[in-house]
């Protein structure tokens, strides 16, 4: 990449400091600059509502290529955004010959072997292995990078869960990031963009300007063409969700398998038939239908979303004594049936499981519903 092209800083003087655009000196000196700072991912380049946030999971992630082998590729970044999307992304300098095409061939390996051969929890476990050697609480990490997002003390084994569908779904972001990024990158970007669904493809230019002691990084997002962010289905507005769109959803986007898929057209079955009422969601991602038995209270009992998990709601039971009451009555029932019993600890707190884990007990669940509600 040529030198020369200046951006000019005004000073606190009223004077300007011409700032001259250099390459970097290693592709290391980016690597280490993303690690430090993610934003130059330019998440708020993503998304029209909602910037993209980041969290890495680790540097040089090895990548196997059947089960159970041994590292075979090692992925320059993995991150994580705060829909548990991972991120893996691959850092060229524009002088590497490598970035024009073979590293596009080297990052689809990366993408269909980690779908498969990633284990989330070897994921979960590098990421808390790398806090505790910065001496801190991988949790803790978790629930300030979740933020506002959060959504009580389960959030964390939540965001884990998330990231297990998003592998299982491939739902993936493919980041190729460099100083420059060359046409015919670009063009293979914006193909591949327009292509692959669910998972998205895209290009982060970092472009550099010095002057004296001062640098500025100018991060830039390729890859979103109007056509493939309409054939992905656009912006992340909210929706109001039905039956239809929920199982269409399930099906298609979360592609859930058919015994998935029945156990939860049981529970949804006998939630119109039993409850009062059926509220659905209106989030820009994940659809759900939460169902309220007013004789119990005027929250729902339980949620469950597109991508299978349900949540049941305790914190909600606390308004009355009542509630309470049936709150701790609803945790003993629930502690009968295995795949729920040695989650609920603290019946105070909601409990939330994927669908794996409640699709072979659905009856059972169904079965405690239907003898503790009036």
């Amino acid at each position: 990449m040529a030198s020369g092209r200046k951006i000019y800083l005004r000073q606190v003087d009223g004077s300007l400091r011409a700032m001259t655009e250099e390459p970097f000196a290693k592709e290391d000196i980016l690597q280490e600059l993303l690690e430090k700072y993610p934003d130059l991912l330019a998440g708020d380049q993503m998304d029209d509502t909602e910037s993209r946030r980041w969290l890495l999971v680790a540097r040089e992630l090895g990548v196997p290529d059947y089960e159970g082998a041994a590292d075979r590729w090692s992925l320059d970044h993995l991150f994580l955004d705060q829909e548990g999307i991972p991120t893996l992304v691959e850092v060229k300098r524009s002088s590497d010959t490598r970035i024009r095409r073979e590293v596009v061939g080297q990052m689809l390996d990366y993408a269909a072997n980690a779908v498969l051969y990633w284990p989330p929890e070897r994921l979960r476990a590098r990421f808390e292995s790398g806090c505790e050697a910065r001496q801190e609480d991988a949790s803790d990490v978790v629930t300030r990078f979740l933020g506002s997002t959060s959504n009580g003390p389960d959030s964390v084994e939540h965001f884990w869960e998330q990231v297990k569908t998003n592998l299982q779904a491939g739902r993936i972001r493919l980041v190729f990031l460099a100083d420059q990024v060359p046409s015919e990158l670009r063009r293979i970007v914006e193909f591949l963009n327009g292509q692959m669904d669910p998972a998205q493809v895209l290009a982060i230019e970092v472009r550099q300007f010095v002057g004296g002691d001062l640098q500025t990084l100018v991060p830039q997002v390729i890859g979103q063409t109007a056509a493939s962010e309409q054939k992905k289905g656009g912006s992340r507005t909210p929706v109001d969700w039905d039956e239809a769109t929920f199982l269409q959803s399930a099906t298609e986007k979360w592609k859930l398998t058919e015994e998935q898929l029945h156990a939860m057209k049981c529970l949804l079955e006998f939630s119109r038939k039993r409850s009062d009422d059926i509220g659905w969601g209106t989030g820009k991602i994940h659809g759900s239908f939460s169902p309220k038995f007013l004789k119990v209270s005027p929250r729902s009992l339980y949620t469950v979303q597109d991508d299978g998990r349900l949540t049941i709601n305790f914190a909600w039971l606390d308004h009355t004594e009542e509630e309470k009451t049936f709150r701790e009555r609803f945790a003993d029932e629930l502690r009968t049936i295995p795949a729920f019993a040695s989650r609920i600890k603290q019946p105070e707190r909601d409990s939330g499981f994927t669908i794996n884990e409640w699709r072979g007990e659905v009856d059972k669940f169904i079965a405690v519903i239907d003898k503790i509600v009036p």
